[in-house]
């Protein structure tokens, strides 16, 4: 477990959502070598592990909550993040428990900047439903080269990142939090010639987010390092033979439920 305890006040901290990214997809990929800077990041493979929900909405109220996905074993699990709550069970000894409504608010009054670069609908500020996840952060940015129908969302998205980021002072400490759409429909744009979502489509977004990663991890470095967290929100059916008939998500077959999850730090 990271030790987000040791890094607060003094270290920027980051949550990466891969939108929809189903576990087997990101562990194919990162073991044929196709992930060259999540490997880099992540030497020990990403872990699978139970997702408290099963699409983008309510798994991110979970995340902003302080309930990351769980490790797949029997058990209590102690969290990495948590707020202070009465009867909490999954806290530890190396969990870092702050107060506030939500993590967001609860670094704001840490000190932290909040900043929140959106991907999916539930980030697009153009609907009420829209605005209540972004709302969250101090500030918050999407734009329709952010968007899941934009081929190059993720070059966007950590270009932003980068920038926001150099524009303040190295003394201001972020929380930064990006919602990644490469990896949620329609990955068919990822692929010439694709007609239908799959898990070779998906993996081809996954591959190109990769490629644009170093933008993102280059700005979190000038600043002196970060910690944080990469993982999915839920995964999706394709309507293979893995998925028993299901297709899409918002549904509880294992292919939604199990998501790929690491604890990364970012040195200089």
């Amino acid at each position: 477990m990271i030790s987000f305890g040791a890094a607060l006040g003094t270290r920027d901290v980051f949550l990466l959502t891969l939108d929809a990214l189903r576990f087997d997809v990101a562990h194919a990929a990162l073991t044929q070598g196709r992930l060259p800077n999540l490997s880099a990041l992540i030497p020990h493979g990403f872990e699978a592990r139970h997702t408290p929900a099963t699409f983008t909405f309510p798994a991110h109220q979970a995340f902003f909550a302080g309930f990351f996905p769980t490790p797949i074993a029997k058990g209590i699990h102690a969290r990495p993040l948590a707020l202070r709550f009465p009867g909490s069970r999954s806290t530890g000894k190396d969990t870092l428990i702050l107060d506030g409504k939500s993590l967001i608010d609860a670094f704001a009054h840490a000190g932290y900047r909040t900043i929140c670069i959106g991907g999916t609908g539930f980030f697009n500020p153009s609907t009420q439903l829209g605005q209540v996840l972004p709302s969250l952060f101090q500030e918050a940015h999407y734009h329709r080269d952010t968007s899941v129908s934009s081929p190059i969302a993720s070059k966007t998205q950590f270009r932003l990142a980068s920038q926001r980021l150099r524009e303040l002072p190295s003394s201001q400490r972020v929380f930064l939090f990006i919602n990644a759409p490469a990896t949620h429909p329609p990955t068919r744009i990822f692929v010439k010639g694709a007609h239908k979502e799959s898990t070779e489509t998906q993996a081809a977004a996954l591959i190109d987010l990769d490629r644009q990663l170093p933008i993102l991890l280059d700005a979190l470095r000038a600043r002196g390092g970060a910690v944080g967290i990469i993982c999915s929100d839920h995964g999706t059916c394709f309507d293979d033979p893995s998925d028993d008939g299901f297709d899409g998500h918002r549904h509880a077959h294992p292919n939604v439920f199990t998501v790929p999850y690491a604890e990364v730090e970012v040195t200089i």
